[in-house]
């Protein structure tokens, strides 16, 4: 399956703004039917209306808080219906802030929009996708969730977030390889800082009016997106936006299995005499 075969539906959850908004744009222009999901009625209303005249494909806004669980079934029952051949799980909110000042129920809402969601919503579509022999599903992650210790400033504060983020890359690269050759492709694409409203609110709440760019700037949508569907075209797993050379995802692997060799059965030296100093 290619980006451009339009061989069904397209399902894009947050798309009433930044890279969700341009995944249905990009989608419609290259002739795919969309579900648009996303909490402002009003944005997904007039974007479906927009690309209908625009572009001649069915646009059904789904209008849904991916946090209620009543909200999040009614997706999955639609990612599951027969006609979806792409999902795309790009909603997502940061609730950005120092963790032991952020609230709880923000950080728990953070885990179900980005794990929870995502997760159900891949269950719900991926078994249809094997058995019809098409689909593709792509993660919306972030290059936070290879940002581990680096202390905040300029990052954000992001325990949380960017936890929710490593877990999309590593899901996404452990399914992609149980599905080994499957018909069923999937992706994870990583942008740095992007251009749209992501950090003018934590999440807890849609941003409140017309559609605009937080100050931070970053790379536009546009390209996120365009790089994403380049690389589903090609099979590729991991997509990096900017990343000029895939070869940081090899060393990346590699380092993994030189970790991997930790996983043996006779204990390390270093902590068998913790006072001495081994290379």
């Amino acid at each position: 399956m290619t980006s451009d075969e339009a061989a069904g539906t397209a399902v894009v959850t947050g798309a009433s703004s930044g890279i969700g908004a341009e995944y249905a744009e990009q989608l419609a222009r290259r002739g795919w039917d969309l579900v648009l999901v996303a909490r402002r009625a009003e944005r997904i209303d007039a974007m479906a209306d927009r690309l209908r005249a625009e572009t001649g494909v069915a646009v059904e806004p789904l209008v849904a808080d991916l946090a209620a669980a009543a909200d999040l079934a009614r997706v999955a029952e639609r990612v599951a219906a027969e006609d979806v051949t792409l999902l795309v799980n790009n909603a997502g909110i940061n609730g950005y802030g120092p963790f032991p000042e952020v609230d709880a129920a923000l950080l728990t809402k953070v885990i179900e929009v980005n794990v929870v969601a995502p997760t159900v919503l891949t269950r719900a579509a991926v078994p249809g996708m094997t058995a019809r022999g098409r689909g593709a599903v792509v993660n919306v992650a972030s290059l936070l969730a290879f940002a581990g210790g680096l202390p905040p400033g300029p990052l954000p504060h992001r325990a949380v977030y960017g936890g929710t983020k490593g877990y999309m890359v590593t899901f996404t690269r452990a399914l992609a390889a149980e599905l080994g050759d499957s018909p069923v492709r999937v992706q994870v694409v990583c942008p740095g800082l992007t251009a749209t409203e992501f950090h003018l609110g934590t999440g807890e709440a849609p941003v409140p009016g017309e559609a605009r760019v937080h100050d931070e700037g970053g790379m536009p949508a546009g390209d996120v997106v365009t790089a994403s569907l380049a690389a589903l075209d090609t099979g590729e797993v991991v997509c990096v936006p900017g990343l000029t050379s895939p070869e940081a995802v090899a060393r990346l692997e590699g380092a993994e299995l030189a970790l991997r060799t930790g996983s043996g059965t006779t204990l390390a030296p270093r902590y068998r005499d913790p006072e001495r100093s081994y290379d």
